[in-house]
């Protein structure tokens, strides 16, 4: 079991909320974390729990003990509805531990019916901290203190890219990986998809799931993927949804201000693990070698998503963005802290980095104005290499490595 660093915002939030929920795609690792959090579980994978929960939602709940942990909620949304009348008779925190591994909040009933009452918590697939034993990674802190963060040398980023989170594939060889991989999206299509949906033409995701990896790092232009996938806009949007809705992909938000008017609103397309991108498009390390140019899009899959894991458990409160201007100045990731400060995060699949790779901040810097705190351009070299007072060149083995140093835990800001 690995040790998983979310795992103690969660058990604060049992706390003092009566609904806790741990959301995120399947074989992450939701049901063994909240298994060490509750000695009474009830999956809804288990056929005879799921009829006794679909036949009578409101006494299912009724019969369940304090501390309850129902796994897969999704398959029976109707016991949100149950669980909602059951804690407004009463509200003592840590009634309930649900674990889902479908967005269930996007149907209106089941958002409207559990506001204020449950608190949410997404499990990405393994962050690299976790990987290596729990070592808590606050790359965020740090880049909002005062001093910067530093990096080591990093000898085997490829594989770590390729390889990506899931815990099922972390010791497994690349054909093995492979294989699993395979098996995990054929499962999800022929149950999960099939379950939360009713939709036919459903060996129509597949592919959709492709091109969207194949866009993984850029802006959605649902026109243009409609064409590529032979689906007219409504379907497209329908199964784009579907796929967001499995935590399969995810999107990024333009950064914007109110004052600014030429900065492109659209948002960008993620892959939500870097090593399910690489299978979608076949890349091995052979292929990686003939053809360098495709590393560049998973290592901006992998360190995007290496800052929504670290997102989770930062003592910073921010959310994560893209920037891009119409005159096609872009910044790959935003990291805005409540207080409004921002810090721009570029990947760079090179050893070598350059004063022009900082356009694209220095124009962030501009459009931010006082809010833009730092900017950072993440590489695949050993050293960190300053570009100003404000601009820095940082291994990309900062993100979860960075060297400590006390004046680093000074000064955090927007927490």
């Amino acid at each position: 079991m690995y040790l998983r660093l979310l795992e103690p915002a969660i058990r604060e939030a049992l706390t003092d909320t009566p609904v806790v929920m741990i959301v995120g795609a399947r074989q992450v690792g939701k049901s063994t974390l909240a298994g060490a959090l509750s000695p009474h579980r009830y999956t809804l994978d288990d056929l005879t729990t799921l009829a006794a929960a679909r036949s009578d939602p409101v006494g299912f709940v009724q019969r369940l003990p304090d501390g309850a942990l129902i796994d897969e909620v999704q398959r029976v949304p109707e016991l949100l509805l149950s669980i909602k009348a059951s804690i407004d008779r009463d509200r003592r925190p840590g009634r309930f531990l649900l674990t889902g591994s479908a967005n269930v909040l996007t149907l209106p009933r089941v958002a409207d019916s559990l506001a204020g009452r449950m608190s949410v918590h997404h499990l990405w697939p393994l962050s690299q901290g976790e990987l290596e034993g729990g070592q808590r990674e606050n790359f965020v802190d740090k880049i909002f203190a005062k001093a910067w963060p530093h990096g080591f040398p990093l000898h085997d980023l490829e594989e770590r890219v390729l390889r990506g989170g899931y815990p099922e594939v972390i010791t497994r060889s690349a054909r093995r990986r492979d294989a699993w991989f395979a098996d995990y999206l054929r499962t999800l299509m022929e149950r999960d998809v099939r379950d939360l949906s009713r939709i036919s033409g459903v060996s129509e995701l597949p592919r959709l799931l492709t091109l969207l990896a194949d866009r993984s790092g850029n802006l959605l232009n649902t026109s243009d993927l409609a064409r590529d996938a032979g689906l007219n806009n409504v379907t497209l949007s329908r199964y784009t949804d579907l796929l967001r809705a499995l935590y399969l992909v995810y999107t990024l938000p333009a950064w914007a201000t109110n004052h600014s008017k030429r900065l492109i609103k659209a948002p960008k397309v993620m892959l939500a693990d870097s090593g399910l991108c690489a299978h979608l498009l076949g890349q091995t390390a052979a292929s990686l070698e003939q053809r360098r140019s495709g590393f560049g899009a998973l290592l901006e899959t992998f360190v995007v998503g290496e800052l929504q894991r670290l997102l989770g458990w930062s003592e910073v409160a921010a959310t994560l963005h893209h920037y891009r201007t119409a005159s096609g100045q872009e910044v790959d990731a935003v990291i805005e802290a409540r207080g409004g400060q921002v810090v721009g995060v570029e990947v760079k699949a090179s050893a070598t980095v350059s004063e022009r790779d900082f356009k694209g901040l220095r124009a962030l810097e501009e459009d931010a104005g006082e809010r833009f705190y730092r900017g950072v351009v993440l590489y695949t070299g050993d050293r960190a290499v300053p570009f100003g007072e404000r601009l820095m060149a940082l291994p990309v083995s900062a993100l979860w490595k960075a060297q400590s140093n006390p004046q680093i835990e000074m000064g955090i800001v927007g927490a």
